[in-house]
């Protein structure tokens, strides 16, 4: 995302991302939910398989906005706290 690649833009700093499924390819694969600021953090949110979910719904995109908000704006220090309690965790 970085670079560039950005599968869709929802919105408010919220982002799909299309991932390969092994032998299907990036169609038939997984889509992922990015909060995604340029130059400071990323939090993967949510995921899904193309086959078992077709796409996320517009109620949903606006509370993953609202989500994008308050976890983009956190500070480095909440965002440790957080690790440590197990409230977030490092992928």
């Amino acid at each position: 995302m970085q670079q560039g690649l950005i599968d869709a833009d929802l919105g408010g700093n919220v982002f799909k991302q299309r991932i390969e499924r092994p032998g299907q390819g990036k169609s038939g694969g997984y889509r992922t939910i990015i909060f995604f600021k340029e130059g400071e953090r990323a939090f993967f949110v949510y995921g899904f398989a193309k086959s078992e979910r077709k796409n996320v719904d517009d109620a949903e995109i606006a509370v993953f906005k609202k989500a994008a908000k308050e976890l983009l704006s956190l500070s480095d220090d909440r965002i440790r706290q957080l690790l440590e309690n197990g409230a977030l965790t490092e992928v």
